[in-house]
């Protein structure tokens, strides 16, 4: 499948707006679902632990934060993709 001047135009927006979001928070807490499963998929010795022992009380909650950077590479990208589809011809031929 070929990318016309639509995909650029819409994956440049969501990047731009996901490199905005990740510039205005300052970090992610994920649930206990999301938690266990990054633990286990980096093989920790808490997820070990947890499915060994009864848990007494709430799993203690992982906090992600992303890179200053990650944000204004992302803003950066989307920004290029945006004009790249503006400046590329239309769909009907128009421009």
């Amino acid at each position: 499948m070929e990318f016309n001047r639509n995909h650029y135009f819409m994956a440049g927006i969501v990047l731009l707006l996901l490199g905005i979001q990740l510039r205005l928070v300052e970090g992610f807490v994920l649930n206990e679902t999301a938690t266990r499963f990054l633990t286990h998929q980096a093989g920790g010795t808490a997820s070990v632990a947890a499915s060994i022992l009864p848990s007494i009380g709430p799993a203690p909650r992982k906090t992600v934060r992303p890179p200053d950077w990650l944000g204004w590479a992302l803003m950066s990208v989307g920004s290029v993709l945006i004009l790249h589809a503006l400046a590329m011809k239309g769909p009907g031929g128009d421009h």
